[in-house]
């Protein structure tokens, strides 16, 4: 099977997992563990982890699946969620070592049918984000830092004024950015 097809089937089998399949869920698990596995050991290849940490980091990987498998969206492909998973665990094991936390993560386990795969990453992580803004706030956010439109144009889309569009631009990328520091600290 081609990656696309196991990233297309891997997507379905968390679908059916939600929904309470707890084979599909088995299965799903499975696979990843042995995808992963690969995956982390390449990330770790050169900065000194000796492999036989690999199986932790593939544990804690699994254990984060399944503790957010809720807050995957479904609309998306399973592969950018899981990877950007397992890049954040990879860096907290290199961080708990006193490392520096930068980790290649080889993206070549899933690929992304007519994606970029770092973009569609990306991508999820921004959606992310911005959920946490209220509709209004989200709107004038992608619309002008993200889509590039004016504070002009989303004002009179909006029925706002150019300076209250203004205001809450900066008050959305204030909060995004507090958000981030607090995950951060």
């Amino acid at each position: 099977m081609d990656r696309k097809a196991r990233n297309a089937e891997w997507t379905a089998l968390m679908r059916a997992a939600i929904a309470g399949d707890q084979a599909a869920y088995r299965r799903l698990l499975s696979e990843l563990s042995q995808a992963l596995r690969g995956v982390v050991r390449r990330g770790f290849a050169g900065v000194g982890v000796p492999a036989s940490e690999v199986e932790d980091v593939v544990q804690d990987v699994l254990l984060a699946i399944h503790l957010k498998r809720h807050t995957w969206d479904q609309t998306l492909p399973l592969g950018p969620w899981v990877i950007a998973i397992a890049r954040n665990k990879m860096i907290d094991d290199l961080r708990r070592r006193g490392r520096r936390p930068e980790v290649p993560v080889d993206l070549s386990e899933f690929d992304f049918e007519g994606e970029d795969q770092q973009a569609s990453i990306d991508a999820h992580d921004v959606e992310r984000i911005l959920g946490r803004l209220t509709d209004k706030n989200r709107d004038i956010v992608q619309s002008i830092s993200i889509d590039g439109q004016s504070a002009r144009d989303v004002a009179e889309r909006l029925g706002m004024s150019e300076v209250a569009v203004r205001v809450a631009l900066h008050r959305s990328l204030k909060a995004l950015a507090d958000t981030y520091q607090e995950k951060k600290l």
